[in-house]
């Protein structure tokens, strides 16, 4: 099971950065790459077209439906499924702010604002969060359901 695990950590963080790039293209593309973002992404928002939104949140849906259905896939029990859910995704949450950091040095700190999501409304909050949420999850699922005995 720890094999599994870690390729699927590595899933995760190939998945992260592959979605890292595709924004850092969306955001040249529409001409936001150079603008400031040191206050954060909520006032980008407004600048997107409302058809790039849309698209956007068909991308979001889609990286949702691959990681159920890795999940659906890969686990045996219905925890097994959720626990390959929440680490997979935990790991691409994760990295996808470390592979936007590395390629375009952003965010500049963990407080910056960003939009975590879009569907069903923006979810809106410091980068902080997603990249504590995932901590916690990765550090909980291999504590306690990887480490045996425990």
């Amino acid at each position: 099971m720890l094999l599994q695990y870690l390729l699927l950590a590595v899933f995760g963080i190939a998945m992260a950065h592959f979605e890292g790039v595709v924004v850092v293209y969306l955001r040249k593309a529409i001409g936001l790459l150079d603008s400031d973002t040191e206050s954060g992404n909520r006032e980008l928002l407004e600048k997107v077209p409302k058809r790039t939104i849309k698209i956007e949140m068909t991308r979001e849906a889609a990286t949702i439906i691959m990681l159920v259905t890795l999940a659906l896939l890969v686990g045996n029990t219905w925890l097994d499924k959720a626990m390959v859910f929440l680490w997979t995704f935990a790991f691409w949450d994760l990295f996808y702010y470390v592979s936007l950091y590395v390629v375009i040095k952003w965010p500049p700190r963990l407080t910056t604002i960003d939009v975590l999501f879009l569907i069903p409304r923006p979810w809106i909050a410091p980068v902080w969060f997603p990249v504590g949420v995932s901590s916690l999850t990765i550090i909980g699922i291999a504590v306690f359901y990887l480490v045996p005995g425990i």
